[in-house]
């Protein structure tokens, strides 16, 4: 082998021969000396095929259109190389074509899914949560700072930074790091700001630009998919108390579920509207207030009750509807699950926003407080650990 067969994504594969190999109909099986076994289908096999034009070269992607897939072709024959590479050939009698082996044990291994590279989530209550506090200064050109500060918003759906700039450009350009920022009708990056001396005032526009405790939430439910995770940094902080408290909704949807299952069936099957009341304005959405979503998809708490508006129910559901929502709400915001830390000027976090209920305790005292914050899409941030996750693994 002078260079391994080009493979459709952009990464490298450790060499791992193909021992034997077999067909089996319309399959062909794929088989390692480990006895790790892959039953490749003949249509999919040409679709990953270069010399079959299965894939583009430059953009490592498909370019067969399913209507033009052929239903009779077959596999007549499929051989393992000398150097452990797979040759088959098809019916059509066009070029064999070669596979990469070590590209073939990815897949038997099923490490083509969409959790593959990435870190398990580990649910967390107040007792059991141990984080670390990364270094902000050094984030933007530490790469294994970066690396543990991403895993901690993977694994446990937060990351905490101390130390970072004052700079009211910084959230922006850590999370433009990850991926593309997610806009909404706040902008880009956007303020929470609290004067003190004018609290009541009718100048804000907001509960959380008040003192006021701001309950176990999460943003902007009214959208079909609200934001993956959020980013909050502290440049300013002169009052006394506004701690930012933490529950992690999954295990209090698995304690849920395990020790109210009524509750967890009302929440998770009756709907809301959720409903953005503003005078340019009408974003709202209908859905239960934990929605799961189909197989694979991240949780999502529908949890912000500013903007929860109507019961899109049967009348008679809507007793047991209020019931369930209270007693989550109580378990988010008991001592059991959430945790309680101050905001000091210079620290950051980031959150799952459709996993992780944030809020805020009340604060009083004269002077300023001013937080900047941004969201981001789970995508990017599965993206960034992805491939962050397979350089490493390359590199070792």
């Amino acid at each position: 082998m002078t260079q391994p067969p080009p493979t459709p994504d952009f990464y490298e594969y450790p060499w791992d021969p193909v021992d034997s190999v077999a067909i089996d109909d319309r399959f062909v099986i794929v088989a390692w000396a480990d006895r790790t076994e892959l039953r490749a289908f003949d249509l999919w096999l040409q679709e990953n095929a270069l010399s079959y034009a299965g894939f583009d070269l430059a953009t490592r992607e498909h370019l067969i259109d399913p209507a033009d897939l052929d239903d009779d072709l077959r596999v007549v024959s499929a051989t393992v190389r000398a150097d452990g590479a797979l040759d088959v050939a098809f019916s059509d009698g066009g070029p064999a074509a070669t596979y990469h082996p070590g590209w073939l044990r990815h897949v038997a291994e099923g490490n083509f899914r969409s959790t593959s590279w990435l870190p398990e989530q580990v649910s967390w209550t107040a007792d059991s949560l141990h984080i670390s506090v990364h270094d902000g200064a050094t984030i933007l050109d530490d790469e294994s700072v970066f690396h543990a500060w991403l895993t901690d918003l993977v694994s446990l759906g937060l990351g905490r930074l101390e130390n970072c700039p004052l700079d009211e450009d910084f959230v922006v350009s850590l999370v433009s790091r990850i991926g593309a920022i997610r806009d909404t009708n706040f902008g880009l990056a956007w303020d929470v700001r609290a004067d003190i001396e004018m609290a009541g005032s009718d100048d804000t526009n907001s509960t959380a630009n008040t003192n006021l405790r701001l309950g176990p939430h999460t943003d902007l439910p009214t959208r079909e998919t609200p934001p993956g995770y959020q980013f909050l940094h502290c440049l300013r902080n002169e009052a006394r108390g506004g701690n930012s408290t933490m529950a992690d909704g999954a295990a209090i949807v698995a304690a849920l579920q395990a020790e109210h299952p009524e509750h967890y069936e009302a929440l998770t099957t009756l709907n809301w509207v959720f409903f953005n009341r503003g005078p340019g304005i009408d974003h709202r959405w209908t859905g239960p207030f934990i929605d799961l979503g189909v197989d694979g998809s991240p949780l999502t708490l529908r949890a912000f009750y500013p903007v929860r508006a109507f019961p899109d129910m049967d009348p008679s559901d809507m007793p047991r509807a209020y019931a369930a929502m209270a007693h989550f709400s109580q378990m988010a915001a008991s001592d059991r699950f959430e945790v309680s830390t101050p905001f000091r000027p210079g620290d950051l976090v980031g959150f799952d926003n459709r996993r992780i209920l944030h809020g805020r305790d009340s604060f009083s005292s004269g002077g300023h407080r001013h937080l900047r914050g941004t969201y981001i899409d789970h995508d990017e941030i599965y993206s960034s650990m992805r491939v962050a996750n397979r350089r490493r693994a390359t590199h070792s």
